[in-house]
């Protein structure tokens, strides 16, 4: 068993996709932690505000079959294939951490936005404080501690699911 590290966002009906990917992921995938769940203005273009969160899950599939699931479930919720990144999303999963693997294929592992997006890395401070990033060689509460809070803005809001 792998234990994965997801990044879950949203900015159309967030609420709706964000549920409606934790039960899809509750399917696939084993023993699902979640984080709280942060608003933040969007990153990259001018659109309403995101709600992002990180998951972690344990699963026996490859880095391939997780990435391929995760953008099934995209699909299923309404992204746009081919669609521009800087844009709005009903929903986006990213993988961005497999166990401690570090690779460029499938997909680059560990993901580079997690010391460089608030909100990405606040919510994996959160379900794995003490986890070790692969590369930084420091935990992601330190990274998170190090981390300049002036960058980006984000603040957990109210959120309820269950399985």
């Amino acid at each position: 068993m792998a234990k994965i590290y997801i990044s879950l966002g949203s900015n159309i009906e967030p609420v709706r996709y964000l549920k409606a990917a934790l039960v899809d992921l509750d399917r696939h995938f084993d023993n699902l932690v979640l984080s709280s769940v942060f608003e933040s203005e969007a990153v990259g273009f001018d659109g309403t505000n995101f709600l992002n969160m990180v998951v972690a899950a344990d699963t026996s599939l490859s880095i391939e079959a997780v990435v391929t699931t995760f953008k099934q479930i995209e699909q299923d919720n309404g992204r746009v294939v081919g669609a521009k990144k800087f844009a709005a999303r009903t929903l986006d999963l990213d993988l961005l951490l497999y166990d401690d693997v570090v690779c460029q294929l499938p997909v680059a592992l560990p993901r580079a936005e997690i010391l460089y997006n608030a909100f990405v890395l606040w919510p994996l401070a959160e379900v794995a404080p003490t986890l070790i990033h692969p590369i930084a060689q420091q935990s992601y509460q330190s990274l998170w501690a190090e981390y300049d809070k002036s960058e980006q803005k984000l603040w957990p809001i109210e959120f309820h699911w269950s399985a």
